[in-house]
């Protein structure tokens, strides 16, 4: 059900930036109740982020650094979809090229959008049942370390903000739904 009654009005858009990872534009717009206000909207391609879940409930996680936010994390493997590859096979690459892990299957889990009030960036978060490591050095610009986590201990590494990331906090809560 929709409400034209609640609906933004968007009174015009211009575009500070454009290149293959981002558009970012300043857009003018009118509240219902007749406010105007200028809102900063980002625009960025799909990206594929995956679950890798082995035999004993652990999960493939990385870890790095944030340049953005100054801090170490640990995240899932994942990254951009380029245009007009399969979304699966660019959720299983990322995971190879970043944790040198073979996914074994590729379930989707979710789509979401993980900031809708000022970034349009649809994330699609997959499963993976169990992988096969194909190289054991990860990729030095990706990660300094690739860990199998236990799923408890990657909740606890959500309360202390050692995962901060908005796919990582999904993927995690969605697993603990999974039958084993």
């Amino acid at each position: 059900m929709t409400s034209v009654r609640t609906r933004w009005r968007i009174l015009g858009e211009r575009v500070v930036d454009d290149n293959r990872h981002i558009r970012l534009s300043s857009v003018d717009v009118e509240l219902p109740d007749r406010t105007r206000f200028t809102q900063y909207v980002a625009r960025m391609p799909r990206s594929a982020m995956t679950v890798v879940l082995d035999e004993q409930r652990r999960v493939l996680l990385m870890y790095r650094h944030r340049f953005v936010i100054d801090q170490w994390v640990w995240e899932l493997p994942g990254g951009y979809v380029d245009q007009a590859e399969d979304i699966a096979a660019a959720a299983a690459r990322e995971v190879e090229e970043e944790t040198g892990w073979r996914p074994r299957s590729m379930r989707h889990l979710v789509t979401f959008q993980p900031s809708v009030g000022s970034l349009d960036q649809p994330q699609e978060l997959y499963l993976a049942r169990g992988a096969d490591q194909v190289h054991d050095t990860p990729d030095i610009n990706e990660a300094e370390r690739v860990r199998w986590v236990p799923l408890e201990e990657a909740v606890h590494l959500i309360d202390t903000g050692e995962i901060v990331g908005a796919a990582t906090v999904v993927g995690v809560y969605r697993a603990l739904t999974l039958a084993p």
